[in-house]
Order: C-alpha cells, then structure tokens, then sequence
C-alpha cells in the first residue's frame, strides 16, 4: 500500500516538473519576440521623423523665401531713395542759387548727404519711407481725378451757359456791393465814379453822344447813307502820326542837322540846300490851289496793305449781308402763339443740353 502511494506521489511530481518545463519555453519565446520588437523599428516611429524632417525643410524653404523677399524689398526702397534724391539734386541745380544766403543753405544738405550715404537704413525706417511715398503716390491720385472731373465738368457746360453763369455771376457781384455799400450808407455810383479819371470820363461821355447821333439805322437819302458809311471808314483809320511829325519838322526847319550843319567858314550852297529842302517840304506838307506839285506822293507797303484787307473785308461784308428775318435767332418755328413761344424758350434753356442728340437723331430719321 505504501508503495503504491509512493508511485503515484511520484508520478504526480513528474507531471508537474513536466508541466513546468512545457511552460519555461513558451516564456522564453515572449523574452525573445518583445526584445525582437525592441531592437527593430516599428513604421510608426519611421513615419514620425520623416514629418519632422519635412516640417523643418518647409520652415527653411520659408525663411529663405523671406529674407529674398525683404532683400528685394530693401533694394526697392534704396532705388527709390536715390531717385528721389536724384530729383531733388537736379530741381536744386536746375533753380540755381538765387543769393549767399541761398548758398549757405544749400551746403549742409550737401554734406549731410555726404555723411549719410553710407549708412543703412533699418527697416522701419524704409517702411515709414515708403508709407511716405504711397501717401504722396495717392494725393497725387486724388488731385489727378479732381482736376479730371472738373474738366469734364467744364466739358459739359455749353457756351450759353457759360455765358448765363458769367452773367450771373457779375449780377451777384453788382447786388453785394450795393448791399455793402447801403449798409455803409454810401452812394454806389459815386464811389464807383472816383475810380475814373477826368479824361477817361471825357472820352466815355463822347462816346455815348456819338453812340447816340448813330442811333438812327433807318435809311433816308443817298447822302445820308454815304455821310455814315464815310464816318464808319474814319473810326477805321489810323493816322501815321510819326511820319506827319517828321514831315512838319523838316517843313519848319526843325529836322535832324538842318540847323547845326551851317559851317560860317565855308559857302552858302549848304545853307542854299537846305533852305531848298525846306522850301519843297513846306509846299508838299501845306499844299493850296497854286501849288504846282501833284501826283508825287508815294504810299509805304503798309498803307497799301491796309487799303486792300479793308477793300477785301468789305467785300465780304457786303456778300455775307442779308436781311434780318423775325425768327433768325431761335431758327425752325416750333410755337404756335407768343405765350408758346416764351414757354418754349424756357424748356429750352434747361434741356437742350440734354435733347440736343434726341433731336438730331430725329431730323436725320436715325432715330431707334
């Protein structure tokens, strides 16, 4: 019986130590494959540094990107700078200096230059530079479309307006200057008066009197007509006043070296010529009816020239002139009484400017 027991005590020891060394290898076979797995990379940690490295080539593609950039930036502004500087050098010699004072202003910028020409400038300084420039770059923008809008405003306005706004534009002057004057208690015609003179004041009343004695523009008679047309060509005429006073002064002996070229020492054919010429410019200048000298006068170029351009311009005159008809100035007549008429006349003097087109279409029949 006991040994019985032994055998299966036994037996149940060896199974046991047999179980534990089924187990040892399988054990041994996890040490190996975890330091397998520890000593070889996985794909994760591959995939990780290969980002990185990619992360950090992209930030120095950037870097680079931006010191190129403000490089190119730099030379800009220093291209800038010296043009600016280049301009203001020629405006300087071109206006030249006007004095000492002027000179001793212009030596030190000259040697500031000189001092600060090879110094740098940082970059806020260049950036301020160029805020600068593209601040004088859009003022001159802004003036540029101003000056471009009115002119296309002054494009716009016809000649009659401009014409009313003139008018109403003395209108105005005239009224506030009354106003003024009124609440100084001042007479405005009076104060007006004391810019003229005494002979301007003359010649303006004796151009109202002669104004008024050609008032009358109705025909009477051949000679009447002639009387005036006579008058008209006189208000043309521009007498050689230099060419009489050189006349008459040799006529009374008066002429360049008539009177101190007598020598008493030598004989008196001189004193003869000159009596001679004297005597023949008296007889040509004040002429009578017993006068033997005719036919000998000589026009200058310009006399001739001024009797043809006003022989040509009357001409012109006489084929250019027709009689006046009631409706010449308004043209077509598109009124069917005087109160239509009026009423016309004021539409037109506010859209004509903008019919015009519309009604030359129509008149052409090429009108839409």
């Amino acid at each position: 019986m006991p040994a019985t027991r032994t055998k299966k005590g036994k037996g149940k020891k060896a199974q046991s130590e047999a179980q534990k060394k089924e187990e040892t290898p399988e054990q041994t076979e996890v040490v190996d494959d975890e330091s397998m797995q520890t000593d070889q990379p996985g794909p994760s940690s591959s995939v990780v540094e290969s980002a990185k490295q990619a992360v950090k080539s992209a930030e120095q593609a950037v870097e680079h990107a931006v010191e190129a950039v403000v490089e190119k930036a730099a030379d800009v502004m220093e291209a800038a700078e010296e043009f600016v500087e280049d301009m203001t050098m020629k405006g300087v010699e071109e206006s030249g200096p006007s004095g000492s004072n002027s000179g001793d202003d212009t030596t030190p910028p000259d040697s500031k230059q000189g001092s600060e020409a090879p110094v740098k400038m940082t970059m806020e300084e260049r950036k301020a530079k160029l805020n600068e420039l593209r601040k004088k770059m859009a003022a001159s923008s802004r003036a540029n479309r101003t000056s471009l809008a009115e002119e296309a405003a002054k494009a716009k306005i016809t000649a009659r307006d401009q014409a009313r706004l003139e008018r109403q534009r003395k209108l105005a002057e005239t009224l506030r200057l009354k106003a003024d004057a009124e609440e100084r208690g001042e007479d405005v015609e009076r104060q007006k008066n004391w810019e003229y003179t005494i002979e301007e004041n003359d010649e303006w009343e004796k151009k109202l009197a002669r104004k008024e004695r050609r008032a009358d523009f109705a025909f009477h008679d051949d000679a009447h007509a002639a009387r005036r047309r006579y008058k008209k060509d006189l208000d043309l005429i521009k007498p050689d006043l230099e060419a009489y006073n050189k006349q008459k002064a040799i006529a009374l002996g008066q002429g360049s070296g008539a009177l101190t070229s007598f020598d008493a020492s030598g004989s008196s054919s001189e004193v003869a010529a000159i009596s001679q010429e004297q005597r023949l410019a008296a007889e040509n200048l004040y002429r009578d009816a017993n006068t033997l000298i005719y036919g000998d006068n000589k026009p200058s170029e310009d006399a001739i020239d001024r009797v043809v351009s006003k022989i040509n311009k009357d001409i012109d005159k006489k084929g250019k002139f027709s009689r006046k008809r009631l409706n010449e100035e308004e043209g077509d007549i598109t009124y069917i009484n005087e109160h239509n008429r009026v009423f016309n006349k004021k539409i037109a003097r506010y859209y004509d400017k903008y019919t015009a087109e519309i009604r030359a279409s129509f008149e052409r029949g090429t009108a839409i």
